[in-house]
């Protein structure tokens, strides 16, 4: 499956970023994980079909309510075969 690598930078740790990306990628039919990088940003690795990696780099722009997205950098990989989505 297509496979998309997302940075995500602003005030994205310690507002529900993570969790909330869970809940929709999960929505969406994607697998992978979003974890926090010790530089304060936000890594996202998911898999899905295209739609639905254009459709969760959408929501990653706006975030949860009480993040403040300043950059989303979208970074292409190998397809890839992954099994759940899982937070870190």
């Amino acid at each position: 499956m297509p496979a998309a690598r997302f940075l995500v930078s602003g005030r994205v740790q310690g507002v529900f970023f993570r969790a909330s990306t869970r809940e929709q990628a999960v929505a969406l039919g994607i697998e992978g994980h979003a974890i926090n990088l010790p530089d304060g940003r936000v890594e996202v690795m998911a898999v899905g079909d295209e739609a639905a990696l254009d459709a969760l780099e959408r929501w990653l722009r706006k975030g949860p309510p009480a993040a403040r997205v300043d950059a989303v950098e979208r970074l292409g990989l190998p397809e890839q075969a992954v099994r759940g989505f899982r937070t870190g």
